[in-house]
């Protein structure tokens, strides 16, 4: 995106400003408006042009008007949707302290993988992540472990058959709400987490309110022994110590009683050990050195991550809108044994990966008449993707085997300019008190080394059967373009005849293509008296140009590729009870995600893999038939509560002796959480809050990969138990 267009995108919309500021006048009872679900805090008809004092602005109650009206933007008509608040991430066993993709892992389809990966519905990952209604585009590392849980007022998932609004990832929406100044008051919080596997997590956080201005800031450090998963069962594994640090602040400028000016930010600093399997036999001489101890390996990867987004946000008469522009910086560093993975793998590969997203986003809400609400927008990404590979390697003999014991450098480089661009138009058609229909098309752009585009249509349903009963069906066209950031353009003719030749033909596509689908959701959801919801809801997906994505070399950096077709379906089950200190929740899901034919990146697979495939139906690498969640809590008094929580499924796919890609499943594995928080008050200092938590507290050891299937890297181990106390202060200025 040019910056002259994102200059005059932002000139045209702050010009609306004196506009709305001159047309409005504060209203007589704001709070008043607020409580009885008006959009804003003044009346669009008035007439007065003086503008409204400072004092009479109202913070608070300005800014909760404003962020209704930001939630009127983003609609979920016709979608399957779980949410989980700011009260429910605290009853989790590790409360604000769970990392974002744990506390996702609590909603039905989700199932968990190595390096904190997640996979809704069938999916690899292709998770759109909004904050605030803003798009924040994902990042090389997964933008899952960029946040933190401590900024959440509460999180929604959208997934199913989305509204026009909602493109490009599709797989679900992670919808943030973050907290906020005027609705905390001034203060802060400071507090650390402590336990098992040399853990410690301190935080802090600033928050408030003054005159015009309103902020949220806050910070975390994390280091811990158990960076990313163990690839043994053992308890401690080897070399694999994380330095993790995180923030995030939004500061807000009321410029009126209906426009706020607000500034996101958010950076991640993370670097990671790559944990040891010891008593490995090295597959390749040195040299003259022939052996080398695996367990002395010493690879290393470090990730950040940093993003900041401008956004004004407001009511123009009786249309709301909200238009940001941003930009998110995300690189990857990977740093090999040099001598090691020669001597174990043949390559060993310096990788960097770096990626520059510059966004602009627009949407707006216009409500016409009583019964329908047309929503518009546009959206505007350009990014600049940079990849370096400096590997040494071992000359090969035509069979494949070594030629010779002293290495080579071979260096690659290459640059990837993508740009997408996205406009949508739909409307809510409320029809009685019963039905209410959102329907609307959207169009997609995506333009790398060619051009793709689709124009597709969407439609949603809610039927309000009774005061209890609701159905939801919807229908959607999808369009997923090509993770940018995990293109790996690489040329890899350079590497043949040599120990790191890749398995697959050299003549195979090497860009992935867009993905095309039509997803279909039908549920209903039955509430049973004033404390029980019980929900199901099925989806199934038929899919062209299936994009998946595989862990292809050592480093933790994941590559995208193409099945040419592709069939997800599934069905899922929702339970939540509430009455009085009882809280519970539970998700089943059953499901089952299919390719055949690979069509792009074919070079990282053996010949006889490519053959099966093109004339079998495969499961997915990260298809897993049985999911489950749940969790019960109870609160004995307002300051000591226990709970328990689970996660259970039926394992990820591997090739078995049978050798069939993906042709097995890992066993089932069932992890249970136990927590126990009480609130103390120390006289004048006041109340510090504390958790104590078991994690697996079974101590069941589970494998998540075993080393095998398509795009599998080395095995990796669940967590084994661990005990962990957090220790929390608030104060008040």
């Amino acid at each position: 995106m040019k910056r002259s267009v994102l200059a005059l995108s932002l000139a045209v919309a702050l010009g609306a400003v004196p506009a709305a500021y001159a047309q409005t006048s504060p209203n007589a009872d704001t709070s008043s408006a607020v409580a009885n679900g008006s959009s804003g805090g003044a009346d669009p008809g008035g007439t007065q042009t003086t503008p409204a004092k400072v004092k009479q602005l109202g913070t608070v109650d300005v800014s909760a008007a404003l962020d209704q009206s930001r939630n009127a933007l983003s609609p979920d008509t016709g979608s399957s949707q779980y949410v989980i608040d700011q009260k429910a991430i605290q009853q989790l066993p590790l409360g604000d302290s769970t990392p974002l993709n744990q506390v996702l892992l609590q909603a039905p389809g989700v199932v968990q993988d190595s390096f904190g990966g997640l996979h809704v519905r069938g999916d690899h990952a292709n998770l759109q992540y909004r904050i605030n209604g803003v798009i924040i585009p994902e990042s090389i590392s997964g933008f899952g472990q960029t946040l933190d849980a401590r900024t959440i007022q509460s999180i929604k998932l959208l997934d199913g058959a989305l509204p026009a609004q909602y493109g490009l990832r599709t797989a679900a929406v992670v919808d943030i709400d973050t907290k906020s100044g005027p609705a905390l008051g001034n203060g802060g919080s400071v507090g650390i987490t402590g336990g098992s596997f040399g853990t410690l997590n301190p935080n802090a956080s600033l928050w408030g309110s003054n005159d015009r201005w309103s902020w949220f800031v806050t910070a975390n450090y994390l280091e811990t022994d158990v960076g990313i998963e163990n690839p043994t069962s053992s308890r401690n594994p080897i070399h694999d110590h994380s330095n993790q640090v995180k923030g995030f602040g939004d500061i807000s400028y009321l410029i009126d009683n209906d426009t706020r000016l607000s500034f996101m930010f958010g950076a991640t600093n993370n670097r990671f050990q790559i944990p040891n399997n010891p008593n490995q036999t090295p597959q390749f001489g040195y040299l003259d050195t022939v052996d080398f101890n695996s367990a002395d390996l010493d690879e290393r990867q470090r990730e950040s991550t940093r993003f900041g987004v401008l956004s004004l946000q407001g009511k123009i008469g009786r249309t709301d809108y909200q238009v940001s522009a941003g930009q998110r910086y995300s690189s990857v560093n990977f740093s090999p044994d040099e001598i090691g993975d020669l001597m174990f793998n043949g390559v060993a590969s310096t990788i960097g990966r770096a990626n520059r997203a510059n966004t602009l986003q627009a949407d707006f809400s216009t409500p016409l008449g009583d019964s329908h609400t047309v929503r518009y927008g546009v959206y505007g990404e350009f990014e600049r993707g940079d990849i370096s590979n400096n590997s040494l390697v071992f000359p090969a003999n035509p069979d494949g085997s070594q030629a010779s014991t002293t290495p080579i450098g071979i260096y690659d480089a290459t640059n990837l300019l993508a740009r997408t661009y996205s406009a949508y138009l739909q409307d809510e058609w409320s029809i009685g008190d019963q039905w209410t229909v959102n329907y609307g098309v959207r169009g997609d752009r995506y333009q790398l080394f060619r051009t793709e585009s689709q124009l597709s249509p969407r439609v949603g349903l809610v039927y309000q059967a009774t005061d209890s009963t609701t159905v939801h069906a919807g229908y959607a066209r999808y369009f997923t373009p090509p993770a940018t950031e995990v293109i790996d353009d690489s040329n890899i003719a350079r590497f043949n005849g040599t120990t790191n030749q890749l398995p697959g033909t050299s003549t195979g596509n090497s860009l992935p293509l867009s993905e095309r689908s039509n997803y279909y959701d039908l549920g209903v959801s039955q509430q049973i008296g004033s404390t029980l919801t019980l929900g199901v809801d099925a989806y199934y997906r038929q899919v062209r140009r299936l994009q998946d994505e595989g862990q292809f070399g050592t480093a933790l950096i994941f590559s995208n590729f193409n099945y040419d077709s592709g069939r997800v379906r599934g069905v899922e089950f929702t339970a939540n009870y509430d009455n009085g200190p009882i809280s519970a929740y539970f998700n089943g899901s059953l499901g089952q995600a299919l390719g055949k034919r690979v069509i792009t990146g074919q070079y990282n697979f053996s010949p006889e893999e490519l053959a099966y495939i093109y004339n079998n139906w495969i499961h997915l690498d990260h298809d897993q038939k049985f999911t489950s969640s749940g969790g019960v809590t109870y609160s004995f008094t307002d300051t000591t509560r226990a709970g328990v929580n689970y996660i259970a499924g039926s394992g990820l796919r591997s090739t078995g002796s049978n050798g069939i890609p993906n042709g097995e499943s890992l066993p089932f594995y069932f992890q249970l959480n136990l927590n126990v928080a009480h609130d103390f008050t120390f006289g004048s200092f006041g109340k510090v809050k504390t958790q104590l938590a078991v994690i697996n507290a079974l101590d069941r050891s589970y494998e998540l990969r075993d080393g095998t299937g398509v795009g599998v890297g080395a095995p990796q181990f669940g967590p084994r138990r661990g005990v962990y106390l957090s220790l929390q202060k608030d104060f008040d200025f």
